[in-house]
């Protein structure tokens, strides 16, 4: 008799006051707003940058307007069929993520699904066994602008990755807080990171503005297009390695919020039914 229990498989890092920043992001303070022994109720308060941990991206984040906060995000945007890509077999140092990559990955990737990326890098995150926050952050792999284009061809709702952002590590400002470590990318490779990634250019939504950017086009340049992206997966994703499920990420409904930590959840054995998000508050205000 076949099982039919849906299962549930978490994809999120535990956050607690070791949980690190980005790269000059500060980390987490958790205390006590007042005790049991006084108050006789306990009540803690927490300040964090909302890129700690496992977090969703809101277009906010990187785009101007509120559109694309929080609390504009669909229930079943959020929330919808996707697939768990591995391709830690390709990954390296500063490895360039490719179309071909996720191509040859086995993974059945279709159109409008939500991308989860699994490069191997977060045994490298906070509490691992193999911990090594430099690695984490500052070698990490990401994907070229021929990958963004593939991804907005393909419909994909978001993405995520098991990595420090989005983009390549070395397609960030991280290239300018570590000019040591941008020394050992240009002599690795013969090229700056400037050099090497390149320029795109886009059109500012709002103004019609003509922009030419050297780093960050997952955030800038893809946010603008739509495609958002959740950063810091971990959690027991290996176990759900080129599987086709249900994947959803559960931020705060919170307006106004440019992003936020979340829950990142696989669910498998759900059947084939498509999924609609009910009533006014799993539609969101998203025009």
């Amino acid at each position: 008799m076949k099982d039919s229990t849906m299962k549930v498989v978490d994809l999120s890092h535990v956050m607690n006051i070791h949980t690190p920043g980005w790269v000059g992001y500060a980390g987490n303070k958790m205390y006590y707003a007042q005790n049991l022994q006084t108050q006789m109720i306990v009540a803690q308060r927490i300040e964090t940058a909302l890129h700690a941990g496992t977090h969703f991206d809101g277009a906010m984040h990187a785009t101007d307007g509120r559109k694309g906060d929080m609390a504009s995000l669909p229930l079943d945007y959020l929330f919808n069929r996707g697939v768990v890509v591995d391709i830690s077999s390709q990954m390296h140092d500063w490895a360039v993520i490719t179309p071909e990559m996720l191509e040859k990955s086995g993974a059945d990737i279709r159109e409008g699904d939500i991308l989860i990326l699994h490069t191997g890098w977060h045994k490298y995150y906070e509490g691992q066994a193999q911990q090594d926050l430099v690695k984490y952050f500052c070698y990490h792999p990401g994907p070229n602008l021929d990958t963004l284009h593939w991804m907005l061809e393909k419909k994909i709702k978001w993405f995520g990755m098991d990595t420090g952002s989005c983009d390549h590590s070395m397609n960030t400002s991280i290239r300018n807080m570590r000019p040591d470590i941008a020394a050992q990318f240009t002599k690795k490779h013969g090229k700056t990171p400037a050099e090497f990634f390149g320029t795109f250019e886009y059109t500012h939504k709002l103004s019609g503005r003509h922009v030419s950017a050297d780093m960050f086009p997952f955030h800038n340049y893809a946010f603008q297009e739509g495609l958002l992206h959740a950063e810091n997966i971990g959690g027991d994703i290996e176990l759900m390695l080129n599987q086709r499920c249900l994947i959803g990420a559960f931020p705060w409904r919170y307006d106004g919020l440019e992003s936020c930590p979340c829950r990142i959840l696989c669910f498998t054995d759900t059947g084939d039914a498509s999924v609609e998000a009910m009533g006014n508050a799993a539609k969101a205000i998203m025009g």
